[in-house]
């Protein structure tokens, strides 16, 4: 692969409607994998006590302590939460959006910052305009690309704060919901857990929880899983990757990803049972058995950058591939 100094463009459609065509055809059973799987909620519940009671113990830790706590443990709760939020974008613990946004809601307490309703919207135009820069809000900006692309300590750097730069992203979207009844709901909730752990378990608490947010979605073995989805690591034409190591136990399976964007309204349980169905599809596809070596290639590989992406400028031939719900 020859060192990425721009984005990849092409005119080919989404890969994943064509792919769902075909499995659906010679393995029409997959049907009976698509649900809900409300028992999610209790996911939820127990990893936002797991992060309060985990910041309850070190609230008057070492500073070192916390930091060392935050990596080896709270970024891997922080993580699962974020796969769990994810799961609620596709409305995928209860009928209705009214229980998903409440559950997506309560899974974004300990991450400090109110993005859980903004994510849902966001994401699922991720699924349906995969590779439009401006209606998909996975994919880095412009600018972002060229100033992080350029050694191993601009896109360390860039892994670091990743949460931010999608903060950026979410700004040059088009036809996107800004403000509702959902987005305050988000940040009156967020902003009462937040100053509650300030005031009652102090500041040491309240560090634990961002440095745990930092690392579930940075520069953590576990952030390579931003980079193993859509980045081209292993092949120029490959635009979706799944991961198939240990890690999914930890991780609700997100590292599925090929088969959560061919079938987004199957359960994170039941996409293992998925790619066992339509295995002569997923076999054939490559994959990453590690986010940890991904996540070190990555960064010391010249030949990957923020540039390793695939980009479409045509929205009506995405419009005709979004996902099948």
């Amino acid at each position: 692969m020859a060192r990425e100094t721009e984005f990849r463009w092409t005119e080919e459609i989404n890969p994943h409607k064509l792919r769902v065509k075909q499995i659906l055809k010679e393995h029409p059973e997959v049907k009976q994998l698509i649900g809900k799987n409300p028992m999610s909620v209790w996911a939820i519940i127990g990893l936002v006590a797991f992060q309060v009671v985990v910041a309850y113990f070190l609230r008057d830790s070492y500073w070192w302590l916390i930091f060392v706590v935050a990596y080896f443990a709270g970024a891997f709760a922080s993580h699962a939460l974020w796969v769990l939020i994810h799961e609620t974008s596709h409305n995928l613990l209860f009928k209705g959006k009214a229980g998903n946004y409440l559950a997506g809601i309560l899974a974004n307490t300990p991450h400090l910052f109110p993005s859980s309703v903004a994510f849902q919207y966001h994401h699922i135009r991720h699924h349906a305009y995969q590779g439009i820069h401006h209606h998909d809000a996975d994919l880095p900006d412009f600018w972002e690309a060229r100033l992080f692309s350029k050694n191993s300590v601009t896109k360390a750097f860039w892994l670091l704060l990743f949460p931010i730069f999608q903060v950026f992203h979410t700004i040059r979207m088009q036809e996107s919901k800004k403000i509702d009844f959902w987005i305050v709901l988000n940040w009156v909730v967020q902003i009462t857990f937040d100053v509650a752990i300030f005031y009652f378990l102090g500041p040491k608490a309240f560090v634990y929880l961002l440095a745990s947010f930092f690392f579930s979605v940075g520069l953590h073995p576990v952030g390579a899983r931003w980079i193993q989805e859509h980045y081209l690591t292993l092949s120029d034409e490959q635009e979706t990757y799944s991961y198939y190591g240990p890690l999914n136990k930890v991780a609700f399976n997100v590292g599925y990803h090929n088969e959560h964007h061919d079938f987004p309204s199957i359960p994170w349980n039941k996409l293992p049972q998925l790619r066992k169905k339509a295995s002569n599809h997923y076999d054939a596809l490559y994959f990453h058995p590690s986010w940890t070596k991904l996540f070190f290639r990555f960064i010391f590989d010249k030949n990957l950058s923020v540039h390793s992406r695939i980009l479409r400028k045509e929205k009506n031939k995405l419009a005709d591939a979004g996902p099948t719900a």
